[in-house]
């Protein structure tokens, strides 16, 4: 059996149990809200700032990894926008929307957890997780303001960069990521009892995240009918977002890392997490903007249990070819 069964089974139960609970209310019905918040604001940036500033700047520094990684989701993205612009030119915030679900990856919510169990007691495993979040974050401000200026007529008038600039230092991942990076780079060692709580609290995050995603899709997925759901039309689409995503996004991830002679287990980790699926944080901006919405849920949905399949078939080629 894969090594990877086993977190992955851990994973998905954890979901499951979130949207178990959600199908039935036993909790208020904003419950899921609250622990996105919770992790996105307080956990998420403390379980990376002490896990970078724990780590001697030289371990976090990887430019291949850094390199390889932001490539495959920079090539991916511009596929993805080249073919919806070329079906519907006229669609430009609908094929940013389709381009973050294809690139976006969950490496914050399902990575580190997943990584942790994967990897436990290595470092590198949160902090290649802490570096690929990181860097998808960039994406998704990218992709923010694509989509910001494709709705000029809805939305604001500020300028691209303001509005990247905004969705970048309002973000706690980049505010902790890069309060770590800082400590680790100026050799700065926080007083125990503050590390500790740092671990403490961070150490929340994953199984609230995974709860929380659960919620959320189960909400998600709530009101839409069983012919909207099962559309020809939105089978195609949405398989064709997930095979770029799952399947051709850590393929040339792959790719890329080898040529950039990232080492053995640091490769494995970027490839596992350039084939994790789309993050739910993507839907939110979807039904925020009121852009594909539905297709992003049903999206998520459909990726997180494929990735089931495909991540032990990509670890399993990762230990024969890598």
């Amino acid at each position: 059996m894969s090594s990877i069964l086993t977190p992955l089974i851990a994973v998905f139960i954890i979901m499951l149990l979130g949207s178990i609970i959600q199908k039935l209310r036993l909790l208020p019905p904003d419950t899921d809200l609250i622990l996105n918040q919770f992790v996105y604001y307080i956990a998420f940036p403390a379980i990376l700032l002490i896990v970078l500033a724990e780590t001697h700047i030289e371990d976090i520094i990887q430019w291949g990894f850094v390199g390889g990684f932001s490539l495959a989701m920079i090539i991916t993205y511009a596929l993805v926008i080249g073919v919806s612009l070329w079906c519907k030119p006229k669609q430009q915030a609908v094929a940013a929307m389709r381009a973050l679900n294809a690139t976006f990856g969950n490496t914050a919510f399902i990575g580190i957890p997943l990584l942790s169990l994967l990897f436990p007691g290595h470092k590198m495993a949160l902090v290649a997780a802490a570096i690929a979040s990181l860097l998808s974050v960039f994406m998704f401000a990218f992709a923010l303001v694509s989509i910001e200026l494709a709705s000029r007529n809805k939305q604001s008038n500020d300028h691209a960069i303001i509005i990247m600039a905004n969705a970048l230092y309002k973000n706690p991942i980049v505010v902790g990521s890069l309060i770590g990076i800082g400590l680790s780079a100026f050799h700065i060692t926080l007083p125990a009892s503050l590390a500790l709580v740092l671990h403490q609290v961070g150490n929340t995050s994953s199984p609230c995240a995974l709860f929380a995603i659960g919620m959320v899709l189960a909400k998600a997925l709530r009101h839409q009918s069983i012919t909207n759901m099962f559309s020809l039309s939105l089978i195609a689409e949405l398989s064709l977002i997930n095979l770029l995503k799952i399947i051709i996004q850590p393929l040339i991830a792959f790719g890329l890392l080898k040529l950039f002679g990232v080492e053995h287990e640091l490769l494995t980790m970027g490839v596992l997490l350039a084939a994790l699926p789309t993050a739910a944080s993507v839907y939110l901006l979807a039904d925020r903007y009121q852009i594909n919405a539905n297709g992003s849920a049903q999206g998520i949905l459909y990726g997180t249990l494929v990735t089931f399949i495909s991540l032990p078939i990509i670890e399993t080629l990762l230990k024969s070819y890598a």
